[in-house]
């Protein structure tokens, strides 16, 4: 059949990689240093990757391809682990980026000299320092770009939507928001706020999500973050609890509901 499809300029594009961790159906891989297209029927053509090519080498074009299956396109990207694999000329290695392996880990239980790096020993806490008690990330990635829509952490999860600002102006961010929460970080003044609705919108369509928490910041371009969730809500049509929790400059922290937002006609750029 006829259809969009992405197209790959090999002459600007540098095998950077980005393309690959922006495409969350796992349809593109580097191969001997260049993007390729894993299989026709993983791309949906709707040039999600385009916005994280620095070069300019990924266009939308209407081509013969098979049509687009979501459902395999889901298999594949469960079984590289959230990418696509790479091959990078050395044999068919199976590496992609690690900062778009998705995985979930043991979150800290306290501080105490016999802890570990990720996985820490549950101990008597009571005179531990905030600062020493540990980290309380459950899984990886955690940049909204990076997610894809079917990790298997976003089940039944308490999500806590933040700027990626927060957690270095939040003193307690690990123990009063993050504890118990699956975190999705991001800006919305730099990032794409239309391709941030739309990763969103599929997380609370194919997710059982509990509740969503949204932290930002108490300035101007952190704002857009909650309007950007509610967009999504809007769209997903789910009926989801959701909050937004401002920080102050000072680390001061008030909260109020967050409603849904009405639907937009046309797709959000930059907010």
């Amino acid at each position: 059949m006829i259809r969009k499809i992405i197209e790959i300029d090999e002459e600007k594009c540098t095998g950077c990689g980005q393309c690959v961790t922006g495409c969350a159906e796992g349809a593109l891989a580097i191969v001997d240093g260049k993007a390729k297209i894993v299989r026709d029927m993983f791309c949906d053509g709707l040039g999600a990757c385009i916005g994280h090519c620095p070069e300019d080498a990924l266009h939308i074009i209407e081509r013969e391809a098979d049509d687009f299956d979501e459902e395999a396109a889901m298999e594949h990207v469960r079984r590289t682990g959230g990418v696509a694999p790479q091959n990078h000329g050395h044999g068919g290695g199976h590496g992609g980026c690690p900062s778009a392996q998705v995985s979930t880990r043991t979150p800290a239980h306290g501080g105490c000299p016999s802890a570990g790096m990720m996985r820490m020993t549950p101990c008597d806490t009571a005179n531990v320092p905030a600062a020493q008690a540990g980290s309380a990330l459950s899984h990886w990635p955690v940049q909204i770009r990076l997610i894809p829509p079917h990790a298997p952490f976003l089940q039944d999860a308490d999500l806590l939507i933040a700027g990626d600002c927060c957690p270095v102006a939040t003193p307690d961010f690990h123990s009063r928001f993050l504890a118990g929460r699956t975190v999705m970080i991001g800006c919305p003044k730099f990032d794409n706020a239309g391709e941030y609705v739309e990763r969103l919108t599929q997380v609370f369509s194919q997710n059982r999500i509990n509740s969503v928490t949204v932290l930002e910041m108490e300035v101007p371009c952190c704002s857009g973050l909650s309007r950007i969730v509610g967009q999504a809500l809007a769209r997903s049509g789910r009926d989801i609890p959701a909050t937004r929790a401002i920080v102050a400059r000072d680390g001061k922290v008030s909260e109020e509901r967050l409603a849904p937002a009405t639907p937009s006609p046309v797709g959000l750029n930059r907010l």
